[in-house]
């Protein structure tokens, strides 16, 4: 006879088992894990702000847009330093005669003192907003009818091709360190933007420079597109133009010789 206390119709207790974790409750503790983690990077992305409204972030275009009338301030406020500079020099020069010709001409070359003469302007620009192919072309893609980079620097190299004595796109003078680049449909130059049409002027012989323009074979590819779909093209001659010098920074950062 048993001595057991067990209550009779019950089976008698066993050794206790770890509980069974089912896929579905797995399942469930990594959603609520996800979720826990956003809700806190979205609180830390938030700062107590709606980041769900534009209002509460400063729009990319805006920034560049501050940025540039800030860089337009600063390369004013350089080149009223550069003429301080240069009033100083010229009043304590101690130099001879030869060194300072020789002084004019690195000068002349490197872009930062005027130069005039006859020269032209060419202005690209891109197509009409309802521009539509001419007869016999593909209808136009949006890469057809704007302005590119590429464009651009058609342009400044024929001119140099030419024997530009100088420069200047847009307001801008151009020096060797100088880098025409286009994001979009906007111009960067020394950390300004500027939105087409596109004002390219050089001084030099008329003749040679026009010559240069349309030997280019980049610049008669672009002329199809003028054709076909409208980009804009013009040219106009100057009997005397003159551009002002490079007054912006000229630290060169990363250089090496030319073999």
């Amino acid at each position: 006879m048993s001595n057991s206390a067990d209550t009779p119709g019950e089976p008698p207790a066993g050794p206790a088992r770890a509980p069974r974790w089912r896929p579905v409750r797995l399942l469930t503790l990594a959603v609520f894990a996800l979720a826990g983690l956003l809700f806190v990077t979205s609180f830390n992305t938030a700062k107590g702000t709606n980041i769900r409204t534009d209002a509460s972030l400063l729009r990319l275009s805006d920034l560049i847009e501050e940025r540039s009338h800030k860089n337009a301030g600063l390369d004013e406020t350089t080149a009223a330093l550069r003429g301080e500079v240069d009033s100083l020099a010229a009043r304590d020069d101690g130099s001879t005669a030869a060194e300072d010709q020789r002084l004019k001409a690195l000068e002349t070359a490197a872009g930062t003192t005027e130069v005039s003469g006859p020269g032209l302007t060419v202005t690209l620009n891109d197509a009409p907003p309802d521009a539509q192919a001419a007869p016999g072309y593909p209808e136009p893609q949006a890469n057809d009818l704007v302005i590119h980079q590429q464009d651009l620097q058609a342009v400044v190299n024929a001119l140099w091709e030419g024997g530009a004595e100088g420069i200047r796109v847009m307001d801008q003078r151009l020096i060797s360190t100088s880098a025409v680049r286009c994001v979009g449909n906007t111009l960067i130059l020394r950390g300004r933007v500027y939105s087409p049409p596109y004002k390219i002027t050089a001084v030099g012989d008329r003749g040679r420079l026009d010559k240069a323009l349309a030997d280019s074979p980049a610049l008669q590819n672009y002329q199809l597109y003028v054709k076909a779909y409208g980009l804009g093209w013009k040219v106009d001659d100057y009997t005397d133009v003159t551009l002002p010098g490079y007054t912006g920074a000229v630290d060169l950062h990363h250089a090496k010789p030319a073999a």
